[in-house]
This record gives structure tokens, sequence and C-alpha cells, in this order.
């Protein structure tokens, strides 16, 4: 049987997927942490979701229609923006902080090196580090889950600052850990959410795998052969509770599978994926601040393109220097 075949150049293998539909598949994993942080914090927590996204959606619209640049709000990755970095934030966080916040990570982490696909590192990350260096009291201050933000708000020690010693507090059960409702930030309240998400990019192939298992394997080798565990509790019982406590999960699932700045490589990924745990390790384990996600991954965020050039497969045929 004669078949005709189109000749055209490449590339030959087309995908249905474009920046909004991958945008939209991320915002739907991430609604199973958001629905668990406004359970748990109460409709404050709403407040500072929608804050931070409309803030995001409005600094790239302005900073755009002011520049004459074409308006890329549709694309959605805007909004991923501004709900990964409100998950981020405490929900005691000010409204205003949270716009100061926004702005930064659209305006000078995205546009300013020329928009999605140019940025060098990862928006909202770089917008939680800033507003930490910022604002620290603010950033670091913590509650009870389900007292919200009112007049009843107790706050209380991370699980992390109590593992490393550096305020007193009662440890949640590993279930509680894992189900959620222990003190952070809005979206790592529920390690069983940010897993529910994950999933679902790995069903849809929007994420790959490599970067978090790397990640969560390197940093719990290193916890339980180097820890320091000062608690009593077992090796086993203080790495899981330093893996399902701070915003290791939600970093390792949602930020450093950020296609623009993780290596496109399989190996370069694994490499990425070790650097994120060796470093979060590093920090948890050495350095004065009980977290260490943000840096880390920001850190590698900086070193990707140089991970990325080391790791590109050569070309088939190319001749061998002799």
């Amino acid at each position: 049987m004669e078949q005709k075949l189109t000749v055209s150049s490449s590339p030959h293998i087309k995908l249905q997927e474009d920046t909004a539909s991958i945008m939209l598949d991320v915002i739907i994993a991430l609604i199973p942490a958001t629905a668990a942080g406004i359970y748990y914090f109460g409709m404050r927590a709403l407040a500072v979701i929608l804050t931070s996204v409309a803030a995001c959606m409005l600094s790239e619209y302005t900073y755009e229609k002011i520049t004459g640049k074409p308006i890329t709000t549709r694309d959605l990755s805007a909004v991923v923006t501004g709900l990964l970095l409100s998950l981020n934030l405490p929900v005691t966080i000010p409204l205003w902080i949270t716009v100061i916040g926004a702005a930064f990570a659209i305006i000078i982490v995205k546009q300013l090196y020329g928009g999605l696909g140019k940025n060098f590192m990862n928006p909202a990350l770089a917008a939680r580090c800033f507003m930490l260096i910022a604002w620290a009291g603010s950033m670091t201050n913590f509650v009870q889950p389900f007292m919200g933000y009112g007049a009843d708000a107790v706050s209380s020690a991370t699980p992390l600052a109590v593992l490393k010693g550096t305020s007193e507090g009662t440890l949640p059960t590993l279930l509680t850990a894992f189900l959620g409702g222990k003190p952070g930030c809005i979206g790592e309240v529920s390690g069983l959410m940010l897993i529910i998400g994950f999933l679902y990019l790995l069903v849809k192939r929007v994420a790959d795998w490599k970067i978090p298992v790397c990640y969560i394997a390197t940093f719990a080798v290193l916890t339980y052969l180097f820890g320091n565990n000062t608690t009593g509790m077992s090796r086993e019982y203080f790495t899981a509770m330093h893996i399902l406590t701070g915003g290791l999960l939600l970093g390792a699932f949602f930020m450093a599978t950020d296609y623009v700045t993780s290596p496109a490589t399989a190996s370069g990924r694994v490499i990425f994926g070790i650097g994120c745990g060796l470093l979060t390790f590093a920090i948890r384990r050495f350095g004065s601040y009980p977290e260490g996600v943000s840096f880390s991954i920001i850190l590698m965020n900086v070193a990707s393109p140089l991970i990325e050039r080391y790791t590109v497969p050569k070309p088939f045929g190319k001749a061998v220097k002799p």
C-alpha cells in the first residue's frame, strides 16, 4: 500500500501541551495543599493566597503594559508564582509585605531578565528569600493550626526549630506531620496533600521524578548518618520528622522541578537533586537557620546552566579528539 508522507522541517513530534496547559496542571496539583492550608489556618490563609496571586497578576500586566511587551497573563505562569509564593509564607504575614514580595518575584526576578523562560532562579523562592531577609520577624511568626489569625492565635515554634534545639516546644507525631496540623507555612502543613499533588504531575507527565527522589533521598541519607540528633528519638524517627516537617516536600515536588531553572538533561537532574539535598542538609545541620530548602534550590538554580553544559550528551557520530 502506497503511503504519502509530508516532508517538513523539525521538530517532527508535536505535542498538544502549551505553557497555559502545563501551568494549569501545576495549579490543579497545588489545590490539595492549598485546601489543607486554608482548612488548618482559616480564612486568613485564603486572604494571603488571593493577595499573592492577584499581586503577581497585576505586576505582570502592569510591567508588560508600561514596557509595551505582549501581555502574558493568560499563560497562568504569574498565577503559579503567586500561588507558590503564598504557600511558602506564614499565615500571619502582613498582606502589604505579600504584595511587595509578589511584585519582586514578577518584576525583578522574572520580567527584568526577559520574562518566562529567561529567569535564572525560581521567582517564588527568590521572593521568599528576599522577604525573609527584609522582614525576618514577620516571615518567622508561625501559629498553631486551627487558630487562624484572630485574638486566640497562639505563636508556636516550628518542628524544625525544636529538632535543631533553637526553640522549645512539642513535636507533632509522624502521623500529624504526614496528614497535617503542624506549625509552619501555609502550604507545608500536610505531607499527604503535597504527595497527592505530585503524583498528579507524574501521571500527567508534567514533572519528572529524578529531582525530587534524588533530593529527598540524599537529604534523608545524610540526616540519618550525620544529623545532630539530640532529641533521644531513633535515627529513623528523627530523619522522617525532618522530611515531613518544613518545606522539603513542597520545595522538592513543586519548585526544584521548575522547567526553567533546573537542568533539562537526565543526568543533570540527578546532579541537581543531589546538590539540593546536600545543601539543605548542610544548612539545617550547620547553619543557624533551621530551614534550608529555599536557599538550597536557589543556589542550585544558579549552578543549573553549568550542570547542563557538562551533562549534554555528545552528538552521535561526533569525532573524538586524538
